[in-house]
């Protein structure tokens, strides 16, 4: 129990989880993360901020989000009883948008003019697009050409919303190669511009800042089990891209008897060398401003990562997620691109509603733990986003033309 009392206290001064975090960045960009770590650490103990936060919360993003129990999948599968958090609901159709309105909350009040946001499946760039929109400011948005052709959908959302969408053409056109160059323009106009980073990773204080305005997540999500059942769950289970929605989850639950399951994206198996399992088949290494979990070769060049899902297609995980796995507090696995799809159309069929791939491979986990557990036993599964930019995409790998 001492372990888990320190990890409420991480991450430590100099951006830490262990050996984990840190801060690995050009020089022109120390001063901004400072700025940020000031700012945050004062909005933190701002009475006025947190209300008007609350408030958007309740009123804009439309939480509490519910916590339904899947009572046909349950009966399908033949075990343990399936709830689902129901961030798919909130505003803009994902979890994506409790840290970005919380940023871009944070922005206005340092007296920035302009947000700029990297994004892989588009949830997080609607969601900074939304947040720039109701707080008024600038967006720009960058996406790799290969995910702005997998979701469509979301760039004209973004661009409805008044963003200015950047095509990335270099690299594996995917995630990473849209945060390099997020990168370079927020260290090029750092003076008037905040970085929205999407999810639990870059340097600090991102992983922190980006884990406190999700963690209302869990928060909800205890109250309620407790109201329904009258008792914790048994299990947790969220799928891992970033992080950013697992981490949501977790976080409350961490000193609770409580396990919990991070789910990477397996693509189409780890022999295959096409996948975006960190922890499977990775090593420590810095990458894009923190030390963590990374897909590199011997010589330490990154590889290139698959996932059917866009969300999870990334080469690194945020940093506290390797040392909750390092002190097993949390266990992490992975599912294919075959068991992700199964569970898409599982899902869709049996509760009505369709996931977002990123939380098919949640829902994919919770299939195969449901039917080895006894009808008593409770798992929560988080439905991180909704499954309407990934229908086009399915219905392309199913060889159908809408």
């Amino acid at each position: 129990m001492q372990k888990i009392k320190i990890i409420r206290k991480l991450p430590d001064k100099n951006g830490y989880f262990g050996q984990y975090g840190g801060r690995f960045i050009p020089e022109t960009l120390m001063p901004a993360l400072q700025e940020l770590e000031e700012a945050y650490s004062k909005t933190k103990k701002d009475i006025s901020f947190q209300n008007e936060l609350k408030h958007l919360q309740e009123t804009y993003i439309g939480r509490p989000t519910p916590l339904y129990f899947a009572k046909r999948l349950t009966r399908h599968l033949g075990g343990a009883k399936i709830y689902l958090k129901r961030e798919d609901l909130a505003h803009t159709g994902a979890h994506k948008i409790n840290n970005a309105l919380g940023q871009a909350l944070l922005a206005k009040k340092m007296g920035k003019k302009r947000l700029i946001a990297e994004t892989g499946a588009g949830q997080h760039g609607v969601a900074t697009a939304t947040g720039a929109a109701l707080v008024g400011l600038e967006c720009e948005i960058y996406m790799g050409s290969e995910d702005v052709q997998r979701q469509s959908l979301n760039v004209f959302r973004m661009k409805l919303l008044g963003a200015n969408v950047n095509e990335v053409n270099i690299g594996s056109k995917t995630l990473k190669d849209a945060i390099n160059e997020a990168l370079r323009d927020w260290t090029t106009n750092v003076r008037n511009t905040h970085y929205v980073m999407g999810t639990v990773f870059g340097p600090h204080p991102f992983p922190m800042l980006v884990r406190d305005f999700q963690s209302v997540i869990g928060r909800e999500a205890k109250k309620q089990i407790l109201k329904i059942e009258g008792k914790l769950p048994d299990y947790l289970i969220a799928c891992v891209g970033g992080g950013s929605n697992a981490m949501g989850l977790f976080y409350e639950f961490l000193y609770d008897n409580v396990k919990m399951i991070g789910v990477e994206a397996g693509g189409k198996g780890i022999e295959s060398g096409e996948h975006a399992a960190r922890f499977a088949g990775g090593s420590i290494g810095v990458f894009q401003g923190c030390k963590s979990y990374l897909l590199q070769d011997d010589n330490g060049n990154v590889l290139g990562t698959h996932s059917v899902s866009a969300g999870l297609d990334y080469a690194s995980i945020g940093p506290e997620h390797p040392y909750l796995r390092d002190i097993k507090r949390v266990q992490y696995t992975y599912a294919t691109d075959k068991e992700a799809l199964s569970a898409f159309e599982l899902l869709s069929k049996t509760e009505g509603i369709i996931p977002a791939l990123e939380s098919a491979h949640a829902i994919a986990e919770a299939v195969k733990l449901a039917q080895s557990l006894p009808k008593h036993k409770i798992i929560i599964v988080n439905l991180s986003g909704r499954g309407d930019k990934d229908v086009q995409q399915v219905a392309r790998i199913k060889g159908i033309e809408l």
